[in-house]
């Protein structure tokens, strides 16, 4: 029996497909988007009549993050956190973070076994996008209308009198936007009025430059990022007149961490394209010293400690 056109042109495709994910830059891009999408939604469905079983409860979100963590390692991507002991620790409270592609949800599923009991606030828009959006509602994620601003407050009101009582943490995104751009835009007022309203601390968390990830160029290459949990920041006995200057503050250690961690790797980088072979760990031994090196300078500081580190070896 001859194989049927179909057949021909699907075993074509799987021929050249490691050629064309190889030469390929947009198509490298599109085929991990796809990966990454494909498995979620895929997930999204196996899990939709598990999570039935306890509608709405965030602790449906370690099932989904268990099934979904290993697509970091398909696409490439490594995360590594730091400040861990703020992240564990059981307390109601904002969590913070920047925002700079869909890929921030394949770090928040590394991390939230670590996390444990946390929420996520949206765009109400990703609710249609089934089965994910059903997914996430059974998940307890908390849905507002952006364009409704009385609306959401009230929402996300309703929902801060449940994370206090169940010291639930609550995901938010203050830039209200992805943003990829090597910088943290101005943040939103709303996730900061929350927390103190509620009296409960912000909890900064900070994604380093994505840098293996151009959309515009349609580049999507392996890397690894940094995840920082900085330490909280009490918002007792403050009254909505220090909204701003809560917000102010948040930002600035937040973007302090961003740069220090973005260049840090940058430096990483660097000394692997000069060709030295010092291990990571000595790197992060020296991080003050390597901080302070750009990707054309210090070199021959670099060098330096490449032959301490022979000596000592």
């Amino acid at each position: 029996m001859s194989p049927s056109s179909l057949e021909l042109v699907l075993v074509a495709f799987i021929l050249i497909l490691p050629f064309l994910y190889e030469t390929s830059r947009a198509f490298r891009y599109y085929f991990k988007f796809f990966i990454y999408y494909g498995i979620v939604m895929t997930t999204a469905v196996v899990v939709i009549p598990i999570m039935m079983c306890r509608p709405k409860d965030v602790k449906n979100l370690l099932l989904a993050s268990a099934l979904c963590r290993h697509i970091s390692s398909l696409v490439g991507l490594k995360w590594e956190l730091r400040g861990q002991e703020y992240l564990e620790k059981e307390q109601a409270c904002i969590i913070v973070a920047n925002h700079q592609s869909s890929l921030d949800i394949l770090g928040m599923f590394d991390i939230w076994p670590i996390m444990d009991k946390c929420t996520v606030v949206a765009k109400k828009e990703l609710f249609y996008a089934w089965p994910f959006g059903l997914a996430a509602w059974l998940c307890g994620l908390i849905f507002i209308d952006r364009l409704n601003s009385d609306k959401a407050r009230a929402t996300i009101n309703k929902a801060t009198t449940i994370i206090k009582e169940k010291k639930i943490k609550m995901w938010v995104f203050p830039e209200g936007t992805r943003n990829n751009t090597g910088n943290i835009l101005p943040f939103k007022k709303g996730a900061f009025h929350v927390a103190i309203a509620a009296q409960v601390p912000v909890l900064p968390v900070v994604f380093s430059s994505y840098y293996f990830l151009d959309n515009n160029k349609k580049e999507f290459e392996s890397g690894n990022i940094i995840i920082t949990t900085l330490p909280p920041i009490t918002t007792e006995g403050l009254s909505k007149n220090d909204v701003e200057d809560l917000m102010n503050r948040t930002r600035a250690v937040m973007l302090e961490a961003f740069t220090v961690t973005s260049k840090d790797f940058m430096c990483r980088i660097n000394t692997m394209r000069q060709g030295l072979t010092l291990p990571i760990t000595v790197i992060e031994q020296k991080r003050t010293n390597l901080l302070q090196c750009s990707l054309l300078q210090n070199i021959d500081k670099l060098n330096k400690y490449k032959n301490l580190y022979n000596l000592n070896n």
